[in-house]
């Protein structure tokens, strides 16, 4: 039965309404000390957040939060898409989404969400800036069985499928950028991490991780980033984000496993930021310089490079737009 995962109360999930909290009262309801409700509200202002504290009124964020919420998220998914999915978990802490649900054991298709990674991880163990309650850190972890498609194809089919829904949902000028990258105004907007092993059978199981920046605020990044925010006439609810980009990682598992990659190759043109650009193609011996011209039926970047067109895999380069 599908199940929808909460975790006991948390300083943050008390201060979230914007008022003022005196310190008895929360320690109480966190069933701590005064001494550890002090820590815990460090904790929080290293991890990015205001706090205030005045003697006599107690503890306040400098404005509401709206945290994530596992019940909300699941009403926010359709309801053919909402049955693909067995546990929606939420927690306010982890290293990393990808690495949790990588070491715990996982029957069926579980999703997993945190306000805050210390340890968030980007493709080619680059490190994901992860500020607390200022984006959406997600994953998914499912089970797929003889895939009709390379598995490698599979960060570009659920990066169809996120451009999709999110431009139904309102945001402008969102693209692709090949093998993994989500852009918006011709800046990053976010990223997939697709994780994989065989289990006994023949069978895989895979992890899809999304970081999407939503109203994060001026962060250390060596490169050009946008956020949700900036590209929508109005945000809304980051539960409603959520849900909008559960559904899309759903439903590309879904059809990249029942129908291959076809359909997702047949949109990609739709938000290719590179095709037909100077493209520079970083490998590990190596630079070369050439046009982007699109993709494969397997997912495979081609690239003109001295008239001639070769394919290009994820997991051998680094592309960077621009001659």
């Amino acid at each position: 039965m599908a199940q929808a995962v909460t975790e006991a109360p948390t300083l943050a999930g008390l201060l979230a309404d914007g008022g003022w909290h005196r310190g008895p009262a929360l320690a109480e309801a966190l069933g701590v000390s005064r001494a550890a409700v002090s820590a815990r509200v460090a904790d929080l202002r290293a991890r990015g957040l205001d706090v205030f504290s005045v003697a006599g009124r107690g503890y306040r964020l400098a404005a509401p939060l709206e945290l994530l919420d596992s019940a909300a998220i699941r009403a926010a998914l359709p309801a053919d898409v909402g049955v693909l999915v067995d546990t929606i978990d939420v927690r306010e802490r982890l290293d990393s989404t990808n690495a949790e649900l990588a070491r715990t054991p996982v029957t069926g298709t579980a999703a997993l969400l945190a306000e805050y990674q210390s340890a968030g991880r980007g493709r080619g163990a680059r490190g994901w800036v992860s500020p607390f309650g200022a984006n959406l850190y997600l994953s998914v972890s499912a089970p797929l069985g003889a895939p009709r498609a390379p598995i490698g194809a599979l960060s570009l089919a659920v990066g169809v499928a996120l451009a999709d829904a999110l431009t139904a949902f309102g945001a402008r000028d969102i693209g692709l950028k090949w093998p993994n990258d989500l852009w918006a105004g011709g800046r990053k907007l976010g990223g997939i991490l697709i994780e994989h092993r065989g289990e006994i059978g023949g069978g895989a199981r895979v992890i899809v991780g999304i970081g999407l920046n939503l109203t994060m605020q001026t962060v250390d990044i060596d490169q050009p980033w946008t956020r949700l925010a900036d590209h929508m006439d109005r945000l809304g609810s980051r539960n409603a984000v959520a849900g909008v980009v559960l559904g899309g990682v759903l439903r590309a598992l879904d059809g990249f496993q029942s129908q291959g990659f076809e359909p997702f190759q047949a949109r990609w043109p739709v938000f290719d930021v590179a095709r037909d650009a100077p493209v520079r193609v970083i490998e590990g011996d190596g630079e070369q310089v050439g046009i982007a011209r699109g993709i494969g039926p397997d997912g495979a970047l081609q690239v003109e490079i001295g008239g001639r067109t070769r394919p290009v895999y994820s997991g051998d380069v680094s592309l960077r737009l621009g001659a």
